[in-house]
């Protein structure tokens, strides 16, 4: 009965989304703490420029993203961010997409952790000198990461299973491999209750350690 799996890379296809979600997560956090930042920085530019991103990506498909990375950015543009090898410029294609996707949703989560932080913390911080990138960095920000753990967890085990949008543009992750075996399997259910399987792997045991943290760094007020 389990004898077609030796044929299939299950725990590679695994590997790789497991690269894309780590990689995509970085990314997203570095990019969506700046956009935090700009939304409540003091530049109206910025704060417009952060307000117009997360309203206009968060309601743009990931799948258009995705496709645009590989039809617009390397078909048409020619960028190959670097690599020159068509499946590892897939890879970091579908990671850029995840980003710019998943960054919108990171800003959030972050914005409604600043949100928490007392506003006469700021003002004090600002009366003895500091200036707006000091109060943020200083003492906004690390209050911030503490009190938005829950919803960026959320944020991860949504991009853990958004990775399957990638195999749009042939990344050899879990989603593609799974098209493949069922199309050459007549396994259908035991072919869907492993890949099921493998991602509640990845993403139940995130929730659970993220949740954990999250209640012991949480900020006591």
């Amino acid at each position: 009965m389990f004898d077609f799996l030796s044929d299939y890379d299950i725990l590679g296809a695994f590997w790789t989304t497991v690269q894309l979600a780590l990689l995509s997560a970085v990314g997203s956090l570095i990019w969506g703490t700046l956009l935090a930042a700009m939304r409540v920085g003091p530049v109206p530019l910025m704060r417009g420029f952060g307000t117009a991103y997360v309203n206009i990506v968060r309601n743009i498909p990931l799948t258009v993203i995705i496709l645009f990375a590989s039809l617009g950015l390397y078909q048409t543009l020619n960028i190959s961010l670097g690599a020159d090898r068509s499946e590892t410029i897939n890879f970091r294609l579908a990671v850029l997409g995840l980003i710019v996707y998943t960054s919108a949703f990171v800003c959030e989560a972050l914005r409604s952790g600043i949100n928490t932080v007392p506003v006469g913390q700021a003002e004090a911080a600002r009366a003895i000198g500091l200036s707006f990138s000091q109060v943020l960095r200083l003492v906004v920000l690390p209050q911030a990461f503490r009190s938005a753990v829950g919803p960026l967890t959320n944020v991860l085990i949504a991009l853990t299973k958004n990775t399957t949008v990638a195999a749009a543009i042939g990344v050899a992750e879990a989603a593609l491999l799974m098209k493949e075996m069922v199309e050459n399997e007549a396994q259908l259910l035991l072919i869907s209750a492993i890949f099921a399987f493998g991602f509640v792997v990845l993403t139940l045991p995130t929730g659970l350690i993220l949740g954990w943290v999250g209640k012991k760094v949480a900020v006591k007020r």
